[in-house]
This record gives structure tokens, sequence and C-alpha cells, in this order.
């Protein structure tokens, strides 16, 4: 995979980062990455995350290996665009929780002339491409696919294998509840 190399901040315009994959493929810490070297950079940056997403923190986005960074809850898209006015980078943790509106908002915000960092799931437990993901994934300027290992065969795994039953799309969980396959090892319970 190439380096990713957009400039640091916006020149006269924003622009959209999408970063997807599966569970355990390193989303969160990518973006948690590319968050801190703003920082560094003395970017003002604002992170958000959905507040049905609790498994680690109330408080922060948190990677799997436990990487963190403080963050704003929120459950409306919309209030995105009011708590992030004096931002310059904009970092968004598990987009697939947010509705549909994070795509007018995201937009709304690169038009501003904002960085704007998304990750998220792109495919639900079934393998089936995980809304909003695939419509941010069609207008961002910059998309990363992260991969993880399987599990059961140490193949390049791009789907998430929920590992506990239930028919509910949405069951936020971890390794408790969740695993990362292959296309081949993978199958929908």
């Amino acid at each position: 995979m190439s380096e990713f190399t957009p400039h640091s901040s916006p020149i006269g315009t924003g622009w959209i980062e999408v970063i997807a994959g599966c569970m355990f493929s390193g989303k969160t810490e990518e973006l948690i990455r590319r968050l801190r070297r703003a920082k560094i950079a003395k970017q003002n940056v604002k992170v958000f995350k959905p507040k049905i997403d609790n498994r680690y923190s109330e408080s922060q986005i948190v990677s799997h290996n436990e990487q963190s960074l403080p963050s704003i809850i929120v459950e409306d898209p919309f209030d995105i665009l009011e708590l992030s006015e004096d931002a310059h980078v904009i970092g968004i943790d598990e987009a697939q929780f947010f509705s549909n509106d994070l795509v007018d908002v995201v937009n709304k915000l690169a038009d501003q002339g904002k960085r704007v960092i998304i990750a998220g799931l792109d495919m639900d437990y079934r393998g089936v491409p995980f809304e909003p993901m695939p419509q941010l994934l069609a207008i961002a300027e910059y998309i990363t696919k992260t991969l993880a290992i399987c599990v059961n065969c140490g193949n390049p795994a791009d789907r998430t294998q929920r590992k506990i039953a239930s028919s509910e799309r949405v069951l936020v969980g971890a390794a408790d509840s969740y695993e990362a396959r292959c296309r081949k090892c993978h199958y929908i319970p």
C-alpha cells in the first residue's frame, strides 16, 4: 500500500478521506495516526464518534490496540457541523453507525475548506455494504482500504465474522463478538 500523501491542510479547498475495512484491520489506528499528525502541525482538530459506540470509552475514540484520542459524542451527524466550525481537520470514527445524513454533513465540511477523515466498516457481518460507507467512498478524494489477517487461515481478511447469534444488523462489540475472516472462510451465521 502506498503512503498517504495529500497536503496536510487544505489550500483553497477541502477534501474527504475515507478509511474503510473490516473489524481488526486498523481503521481507527490509521485515523488516530492522521489526526495526531495534524495536531503536530498545529491544526485545530475535532474528533467525533457516534453515541452508540461505547465499547472502550465514552469520551475517546479507541483502537483495538488501545491507542486513543479525546472525542465528542454525537447522535445526529448535523451536530458535527456546528461543533466543528473552528476546526481545520475533522475526524469521524465508526461512520457506519451514523445515518445517511453524514454524507451531506461531510460534503458541507469539505466545501467549507476542511479536511474530513472518516473511518468505518465498509461491510456488515453478512458481507453487505454498510451505509453510509458506500456513499462516502463515492464522494471521497482519498480512499484507504485496510485489511486484517484471517483468524482461520492467515490470508488477508476483508470480512467481519459475527461469532454470536443475532439477526440485528447493528450489534456493537469487539473480539468477544467478531473476528476477521477472508472471503473463503467467511460465512453468514
